[in-house]
């Protein structure tokens, strides 16, 4: 009996510790985060003499799920939040999917998406594919992109409608690829300068609108000369050297420089090995043919045309550039001086023709 009264009173004494201690483990008031059934599990296991604070947290199901609920809360969070460069890296993944399966190679493809960092991939799809509707092949697509890299500026409208006035003159499927190569910018420059070449190479050298598209495809880089550059260049080819237009398109005489072709004309006309044909394209000479005195190298020029010497020819373009330079002083335009040539010889035909009668 005795025995038994010492067990009740150790039971009291624990009482008041073990309700203060679990009043700090509790949660507040009407959190409901506790079962009656779990307070009496603490407190048979506190009567019996075991730690409390060793016991693990009890609590209702709802309490033990909460944690699990934010983790995939905060994990959709998340998710809105990379969605954008999810996104990014699919329309990426698209695009150089859609570039491999057009013929580009991998290394050609990481070049082309490193030409504008940052830029819209998609935008860089779209101006692909209007180069090869234009019959276009991947590699001089490529080259093209890394020459001029501003064509990725252009808007798809732009490519449009410049793809399409570029079909009128005649240049699509192959014979834009030479034309892409030389000159890039035939995408990006103003309609009114194409427009004014291709005036001048119809009303001025009165070209047909096949020999136009065959010079624009032979000689691309037209399209940079100057307007009254490119006609005096047509004049000097047909009145100086009297060469016709049919031949200026097949030489592909349009495409060297002035200084190029002075040289190499005045240079053989001082020899006496060239001259300028007579209304009736007669001479009294044989003149050799245009691809033997601009499509040659300088070596071959001297060698088998000019038959002349390296350092004569070094002399007389010394010479012809001080003749120019002085020519320039005295105020008479390139123009000017091509036409008193031209009139001079008409006079000199006709004094010849009253002689002769």
């Amino acid at each position: 009996m005795a025995a038994f009264c010492r067990q009740v009173l150790d039971c009291c004494r624990l009482f008041p510790l073990t309700w203060a201690r679990m009043a700090r483990e509790t949660p507040c008031l009407g959190e409901r985060k506790t079962t009656t059934a779990s307070l009496l599990r603490k407190l048979t296991t506190a009567s019996s003499g075991g730690d409390l604070e060793e016991l693990p947290c009890a609590g209702s199901n709802k309490y033990v799920k909460e944690p699990e609920r934010r983790t995939n809360l905060a994990q959709c969070v998340l998710e809105k939040q990379r969605s954008p460069v999810d996104q990014g890296s699919l329309e990426l993944e698209k695009v150089t999917s859609s570039l491999l399966d057009m013929g580009f190679s991998d290394a050609h493809v990481n070049e082309l998406l490193s030409i504008r960092p940052g830029a819209n991939p998609q935008q860089l799809l779209d101006i692909i594919s209007e180069f090869m509707l234009l019959g276009l092949n991947p590699e001089p697509v490529y080259a093209a992109l890394k020459k001029s890299p501003q064509l990725l500026k252009l808007s798809i409208m732009q490519m449009k409608k410049r793809s399409i006035y570029l079909r009128k003159l005649g240049l699509e499927e192959g014979k834009l690829k030479r034309v892409l190569h030389c000159c890039p910018e035939v995408f990006t420059m103003h309609q009114r300068d194409i427009d004014d070449i291709v005036q001048v190479l119809k009303e001025k050298c009165l070209f047909t609108v096949q020999q136009v598209t065959s010079i624009l495809h032979r000689c691309p880089f037209v399209l940079r000369e100057e307007p009254r550059a490119l006609e005096y260049k047509f004049q000097y080819a047909y009145f100086r050297m009297g060469v016709k237009q049919q031949d200026i398109v097949r030489s592909e005489f349009l495409q060297y420089s002035m200084t190029k072709i002075k040289q190499r004309h005045v240079y053989l006309e001082r020899l006496g090995r060239y001259q300028t044909p007579d209304k009736k394209g007669q001479t009294q000479v044989p003149n050799p043919l245009l691809k033997d005195i601009l499509r040659v190298s300088e070596a071959e020029f001297l060698a088998r045309t000019a038959r002349s010497s390296v350092e004569e020819f070094e002399v007389f373009k010394k010479l012809l550039a001080r003749e120019e330079d002085e020519e320039s002083e005295s105020g008479l335009s390139d123009d000017e001086r091509a036409r008193l040539g031209e009139d001079q010889e008409d006079e000199e035909i006709e004094e010849d023709e009253e002689e002769q009668l």
